[in-house]
């Protein structure tokens, strides 16, 4: 990939595409600011070398059509108070309502265009649609990492129209997840949590070939254990991907990784506001009820695992961590994480989200701001975005 460093920016006019898909609550007011705050050393390098930003982003799934609730109008204050800089807004990513805007600004401003997703063309690569975005620019700079595993306009038609540059935010993301993890300090050790094994089952196998334990939480977690023989009642499990998980954990005795699951939990009656709530081992589960968090011997042993641990790898939260009931679990993950001597590396919504409920967000060596694009990178693959960089 070409060294953003090494472009000449002054008087261009540089499409910059950023991932500022946050969090908002019902009023539309930004709850979690990371991936802005991720975007900032970028913007602020382009914009100091006197260039225009013309600011391309997509927020939540329009499906190729104008939503209002989806705008991303509302987030131009809070890039502007961010950089403190000037930002225009567009109400188009395309056409005159782009033109009109960079007119109206000066080098060092940004124009902010609205959601790249209010077309179509966006998630379909059109060509005609990636040339209407390309129109204004003479460079384009992908910072957008948490989209880089898409085959996207926005992502990897404009790469293809002109001259491309990673920004710092995905360079810096590639570089953590692939050359800090071919040599990374050992022992090392990975956290997997979330709801389905089926959407991790790939980077499951592929951390079987690079990590020395895994540690397993969460509705996966179930699965695996419906594997080995338990009843786990009515937790949330995919039936269909017992006979997967049994295969893992084969896979996983063949290569000596050792697969650690949990022994106990913590059991809701119901998924009511308010159920009854007890904890036990996984191998007496109440007859209806259903494990919604690791329990405290299962955080015990799992932290034991990451303060000795060499490197860390933790993505998704170890029970339905948005329930303070069964938040419990994961915070005990994000506490071990931060305070593990080892090189830490965490990825996901949930996870990140952890570490800030606790105040522990600065003590983590490396916070990814791509869900599906870590697990991608950590899977071995090659994402679309970066292979239109090279």
């Amino acid at each position: 990939m070409n060294d953003l460093r090494s472009a000449n920016l002054k008087g261009k006019i540089v499409a910059l595409r950023c991932d500022l898909n946050v969090p908002t609550d019902s009023l539309g007011s930004v709850t979690d600011d990371t991936r802005i705050l991720a975007a900032l050393p970028t913007l602020e390098y382009i914009a100091a070398a006197e260039a225009k930003v013309l600011l391309f982003a997509h927020f939540k799934r329009p499906k190729g059509c104008i939503d209002p609730t989806m705008s991303l109008q509302g987030l131009g204050t809070v890039i502007s108070a961010h950089l403190g800089r000037r930002v225009e807004f567009a109400t188009d990513c395309i056409g005159a309502p782009v033109m009109d805007a960079l007119r109206r600004i000066q080098v060092g401003e940004v124009v902010l265009a609205e959601n790249v997703r209010f077309h179509s063309g966006e998630i379909e690569n059109d060509p005609k649609f990636a040339q209407a975005l390309a129109a204004p620019a003479d460079v384009y700079v992908n910072d957008a990492f948490g989209a880089a595993h898409r085959s996207h306009a926005s992502v990897v038609g404009l790469a293809n129209l002109l001259p491309a540059y990673p920004g710092f935010l995905l360079r810096s993301e590639v570089e953590t997840l692939t050359i800090r993890l071919e040599d990374p300090k050992r022992p090392l050790v990975a956290v997997i949590g979330g709801a389905k094994i089926s959407t991790k089952l790939g980077v499951v196998c592929a951390l079987l070939d690079k990590v020395d334990a895994l540690l397993l939480g969460g509705g996966m977690a179930n699965t695996f254990l419906a594997s080995q023989g338990h009843n786990m009642q009515q937790s949330l499990m995919e039936a269909q991907m017992v006979t997967e998980a049994r295969d893992i954990m084969d896979l996983a005795k063949f290569k000596g990784v050792h697969i650690a699951l949990p022994t106990d939990g913590v059991m809701g009656s119901d998924t009511s506001e308010d159920p009854r709530i007890e904890t036990h081992q996984v191998t007496r589960i109440p007859v209806g009820w259903a494990m919604f968090d690791i329990g405290p011997i299962s955080a015990d042993h799992f932290s034991t695992y990451l303060a000795e641990a060499g490197t860390v790898v933790w993505n998704g939260p170890m029970g339905m961590a948005e329930r303070p009931a069964f938040a419990k679990g994961t915070i005990k993950i994000a506490q071990a994480v931060s305070t593990s001597l080892g090189y830490s590396i965490v990825g996901g919504g949930d996870s990140v989200a952890a570490l800030k409920k606790t105040g522990l967000l600065d003590s983590v060596d490396h916070v990814s701001t791509g869900g599906g694009a870590s697990l991608e990178l950590l899977e071995g693959k090659l994402l679309p975005g970066l292979a239109a960089l090279e």
